[in-house]
């Protein structure tokens, strides 16, 4: 189903990135969604969309623009036009990527399969080709709002010495099954080797080092740690990190364990994710270099 007009409001009722947007009473609390396009059609289309599913919509034309938007606010996700004059999409998810971990679905033609793989690579958590049906741009916000915590806890806290000991634990066992605990909060933690999970506040430590994750890329360290004996088929990660029914290609799903294995290394873990060629991915032992 290709990009259709539905009965939507004319351009010039747009709720610009600056403006302040009503919240619906029975939405506590309403998430917002920040559309970054330089099509009128499109965004008049896609805040339409939104906004009938129950999300607060806010709208910048340009990456510039929507820089300074988030300066100013934050919001719950961003859509990002790939293709935008001046400052591109990947330069703005770039930017974005330096100190947040605000969901990023990119907007891409037909015939940018480069740009769709370098964004995931920089931080981007899934795409939408152009032409698109606006229901399944709805969808994929919901599914990745749903797996989406935004954690405003730096470390693991109360609980940093329940999973060091879990830690521990997971390393003594090597390949065995992960560790799995809570902390005295009831925060539920799982390890494997040097990696630990907090998958309370979402938030990932290897070793010493605090891990900058995406949504995507925590769903699927999870996924993989929880079941370190199993190898999983690329269908098989893709069915449990997107829990609705969305086709994901599998050139999604290699950038992401590829983000996953650049960002642990960076930690010294060079062995959390084996590739069992011919088939697909399993967890590796997680141990980190001192």
């Amino acid at each position: 189903m290709e990009l259709s007009r539905p009965e939507a409001p004319s351009s010039h009722q747009e709720h610009h990135a600056s403006g302040n947007q009503p919240l619906d009473a029975h939405k506590t609390p309403q998430r917002t969604v920040l559309v970054v396009d330089d099509d009128p059609h499109i965004r008049e289309v896609l805040q339409f969309a939104i906004r009938k599913a129950g999300y607060a919509v806010r709208i910048a034309n340009d990456g510039q623009t929507a820089l300074a938007a988030l300066e100013a606010a934050p919001c719950d996700l961003i859509i990002l036009d790939i293709g935008l004059p001046g400052i591109d999409g990947l330069e703005v998810c770039r930017q974005v990527r330096t100190g947040s971990d605000v969901p990023i679905l990119f907007l891409s033609a037909r015939g940018d399969e480069v740009d769709r793989i370098v964004g995931l690579e920089i931080g981007a958590d899934d795409y939408v080709t152009k032409p698109f049906s606006p229901r399944e741009v709805v969808a994929r916000i919901g599914a990745i709002l749903k797996r989406h915590t935004v954690s405003r806890v730096s470390g693991f806290g109360a609980g940093q010495a329940g999973a060091g000991a879990g830690a521990g634990a997971g390393a003594g066992a090597g390949a065995g099954e992960a560790d799995s605990a809570s902390d005295p909060d009831g925060n539920e933690q799982i390890s494997h080797g040097s990696v630990r999970l907090d998958v309370t506040h979402r938030s990932a430590v290897c070793g010493r080092e605090t891990l900058s994750l995406t949504s995507l890329e925590f769903e699927l360290l999870a996924v993989l740690i929880r079941r370190p004996r199993q190898t999983f088929t690329r269908e098989q990660l893709m069915v449990a990190a997107y829990p609705t029914n969305i086709h994901v290609s599998d050139r999604t799903i290699d950038s992401h364990v590829r983000n996953v294995r650049a960002k642990l290394a960076r930690a010294g873990c060079r062995d959390v994710i084996e590739t069992v060629h011919g088939f697909g991915f399993r967890l590796g032992q997680c141990t980190a270099n001192d």
